[in-house]
């Protein structure tokens, strides 16, 4: 008879003293408090705090977290039950081979919520030790908030919570420069850093504090810019009793990730000996500047995403796994990858391939079920920001238009076919199945509009073509203006229309074997 995964002994710090080989011989309560962490979700728990605790245990950090939680409603009182103890799995394809490892992280000392003791987070300013602050407080957390009050205890935004923390550090410790923090925003906006450090300061005007605050702010604090990459899947609720049964213990805070993990972090040369986190084998690149990555990322990852899945949705496909099994989509995506984009990007082509190779891994996790439809939302834009200068700088180079990244253009506007708009959604149909395309109204009524007048002719199509591509308030510009763009996306959109989406791809592939 199986024993219920509720009755197994709870993981926390009592659990690891009879069972210490399952920390690593580590245990963040003998460690420093070093790094205050907003937010407490597995995110976090499964990429920054998991490498911290990695430095921990090869003995080059010593430090432990401190995790504020940054809502009202959040995951710190379980966190303390646990004695911020949880195990975290990664999953996923590594060298052609499927891996799972599992790690117990033991660097978090604690976590307060400052909705209930508001005075024990500023406590935390007063900390000698304290050195760094990572947040994820989704993207919308970095926004400044003029109607946050310095008396609020706490108010609400992050950036006024950080404001009040360091004042209360330049209070604590008289404006001592060296006392300053090095932040490390894990938000996923564009310069996060900068957007950070410029809400701090929108904030310290609106409450009129002293010009030396301020000054302390910007000269003794460094706010990076950073760029975070990892799929973090969290809790396993379908299957947890399993794995809790196979570990022997009651993990209310088991996380699961993906293999892969990269962390661009854009700082001053020396931030790299503070933070050894290249010398403990983490995947972690101190850059002058996150652009070239972030670029890379965007175009590489995301716009494989974005110019593939819409056609693999129409010719049947619903996960990204299933399309890495499909030869035809898979060997279209990684000619798109290595031929299109590669050729339009400034980081070494070595770098790049391997990149590449790993995206390539990442999609084949057999772990993730990412949803064709879940990437479809907003795809407008995403092209626009995804593909768009991939086809722009390939155009440039090359001289003529990149054949899979316009057959994905065409594609979306085949993707984009409707003529009814419900819930705020525009219907379309796959063999004769509805399925809901979501981007901003606007777009879905121009679509809707498109298709009513569309009369299947050559020249409905070429029409319907023209259409689209001559909205510079989707694209930013005329895409008519592109060398060829019009009639390559005119000559794909027959194709899916006339042989249908699968055959359409098939074609693609038969015209790379005949080159």
């Amino acid at each position: 008879m199986t024993t219920s995964s509720a009755m197994l002994p709870r993981l926390n710090a009592e659990y690891l003293k009879s069972n210490p080989t399952l920390a690593g011989g580590a245990s963040g309560h003998a460690l420093r408090e070093k790094v205050l962490q907003f937010g407490e979700g597995g995110f976090l728990r499964g990429f920054v705090d998991w490498m911290i605790d990695g430095m921990n245990k090869q003995g080059y950090f010593a430090g432990s977290v401190v995790v504020i939680q940054p809502i009202a409603q959040g995951m710190v009182a379980k966190l303390n039950e646990q004695n911020g103890v949880y195990t975290h799995m990664m999953r996923g394809v590594e060298g052609g081979k499927v891996v799972e490892r599992k790690e117990v992280i033991t660097c978090i000392s604690r976590g307060i919520n400052p909705y209930i003791d508001f005075g024990q987070y500023l406590k935390c300013a007063h900390n000698p030790d304290l050195r760094f602050l990572v947040s994820n407080t989704t993207e919308a957390g970095i926004a400044y908030s003029p109607e946050d009050k310095i008396s609020g205890a706490p108010p609400a935004s992050y950036p006024s919570k950080l404001t009040l923390l360091l004042l209360e550090r330049f209070k604590a410790f008289d404006g001592d420069p060296a006392k300053g923090f090095i932040l490390l925003p894990c938000e996923l906006i564009d310069n996060n850093g900068d957007n950070l450090k410029k809400t701090v300061l929108q904030t310290a005007r609106n409450w009129n504090l002293d010009a030396k605050f301020v000054a302390w702010v910007e000269k003794a604090n460094v706010f990076a810019n950073t760029l975070v990459d990892r799929i973090n899947t969290g809790y396993p609720s379908d299957e947890a009793e399993a794995l809790q049964q196979a570990c022997g213990y009651r993990d209310e805070l088991f996380n699961t990730s993906e293999v892969f993990h990269l962390w661009v972090i854009e700082g001053p040369a020396w931030l790299e000996n503070e933070l050894p986190l290249r010398r403990a084998g983490f995947n972690v690149i101190f850059a002058e500047s996150v652009k070239p990555y972030r670029d890379r990322k965007v175009r590489i990852l995301n716009g494989a995403h974005t110019s593939t899945v819409l056609a693999a949705y129409l010719a049947g496909k619903d996960f990204v796994v299933e399309c890495m099994q499909d030869p035809v989509i898979r060997g279209f995506m990684e000619k798109a990858i290595h031929e299109e984009i590669i050729p339009t990007l400034t980081l070494p082509k070595q770098e790049l391939e391997a990149f590449a190779e790993a995206v390539v891994e990442r999609f084949s996790n057999p772990f993730i079920k990412h949803a064709l439809l879940s990437i479809s939302l907003n795809s407008v834009s995403k092209f626009k920001a995804r593909i768009l200068p991939s086809i722009e700088q390939y155009v440039a180079g090359q001289g003529r238009v990149p054949t899979r990244l316009a057959f994905g253009l065409a594609a979306l506007i085949a993707f984009y076919r409707g003529t009814e708009i419900k819930d705020a959604a525009l219907i379309g149909r796959r063999e004769g199945k509805e399925y809901r395309i979501k981007d901003d109204l606007p777009i879905l009524e121009a679509f809707a509009k498109l298709w009513q007048h569309f009369d299947g002719s050559a020249a409905g199509i070429a029409e319907l073509v023209d259409a689209v591509l001559r909205k510079p308030e989707w694209w930013g510009k005329d895409l008519r203006t592109i060398p060829g763009l019009a009639l390559a996306v005119t000559r794909d959109l027959g194709s899916i229309l006339d042989k249908g989406p699968k055959a359409a791809l098939e074609q693609v592939a038969a015209a790379d074997r005949r080159r």
